[in-house]
């Protein structure tokens, strides 16, 4: 009999590969476990669902905060905004830019006394499609646009944008030349007004000014005498003799030649003698002068000539 009896030998299995009784008897079985843990499997949960632990790297976590989780909200919230707001401004911008949009002129005058005829609004259509980028109203040039349709309709002084007229629509308003003085040559009635801008379509009244042609020039050759350059200079002559407060009621071409005029002023019984080849506003300058000198001499003279500059000659 031994002195000291062997320990009984446990299990084969290590003591530190050994389950606790406590632990083994708790366990759960195999079904419970992977009801309860199966979203465990094969992966690595980060974060912590306590505001009172912070992890690395929280915002990406898989297990969020209810704080973490309110900062994600805001965040998205901040970015649908934001992608709402630039909707709202590109269809914003891309409205104004078709309300802007000339797609259909309409022509009309300041007054709206007057009728139109189709050729205006058709002037305006065709420069309008040589320069398309002007169909934004905001773009448009109105000096070029003016050019433009008094080079088809002399009768044009202005024409300027007034706002829309509807969705695709522009206002354009026409302010029409009022003539000062008239001449009937070939059957054919011509107009100028204070600018000297001759023209054939005449919207007011007829001027009290008449052109009277006692040139005796062959009707092959009246063109020449009824020339843009000369209706210029008589235009201009009569509103610069109007302003000075000599209105004139009558402008005769001398027999014989198509570079003179003669002009018949109220209350002065002689006429006073131009020519188309010296400045207007000099000539009418130098016959103001001349009448009032006359005028405080009581001269009534059978003319008075002012062609020659710095000079006037009288008989």
């Amino acid at each position: 009999m031994a002195l000291f009896p062997k320990k009984q030998q446990p299990d084969s299995a290590p003591r530190r590969r050994q389950a606790p009784v406590s632990a083994q008897s708790e366990r759960a079985t195999d079904e419970s476990l992977s009801q309860r843990y199966a979203f465990k499997r094969n992966r690595t949960l980060t974060g912590s669902a306590s505001s009172q632990v912070t992890t690395i790297n929280e915002a990406n976590a898989q297990l969020k905060s209810s704080r973490v989780h309110a900062h994600d909200l805001t965040r998205q919230r901040r970015r649908i905004g934001s992608v709402l707001f630039l909707t709202l401004l590109a269809v914003a911008v891309l409205f104004g830019l078709v309300w802007q949009l000339t797609a259909q002129p309409v022509v009309r005058t300041a007054d709206h006394s007057q009728a139109l005829d189709a050729v205006y609004t058709q002037a305006v259509d065709e420069y309008l499609s040589r320069h398309p980028i002007e169909r934004l109203r905001f773009l448009l040039h109105e000096d070029g646009l003016s050019a433009y349709v008094q080079s088809i309709a002399p009768e044009v002084a202005t024409i300027k944008v007034d706002g829309s007229a509807g969705f695709g629509k522009s206002n354009f308003v026409i302010t029409m030349r009022q003539p000062i003085a008239g001449w009937s040559i070939r059957g054919v009635q011509q107009y100028v007004d204070e600018s000297g801008t001759s023209f054939l379509r005449n919207h007011y009244g007829i001027p009290k000014v008449q052109i009277v042609d006692n040139s005796g020039i062959q009707v092959e050759t009246g063109q020449a005498v009824a020339s843009n350059q000369f209706l210029g200079f008589v235009g201009r002559v009569v509103g610069l003799s109007n302003a000075q407060g000599h209105p004139v009621t009558e402008v005769v071409i001398p027999q014989n030649t198509t570079r003179q005029i003669e002009l018949r002023l109220q209350d002065v019984g002689y006429p006073i003698k131009l020519s188309i080849d010296r400045s207007a506003g000099e000539q009418v300058e130098d016959m103001s002068r001349a009448l009032g000198w006359l005028k405080k001499r009581n001269v009534s003279p059978a003319y008075l000539d002012v062609r020659v500059s710095g000079r006037a000659f009288y008989k």
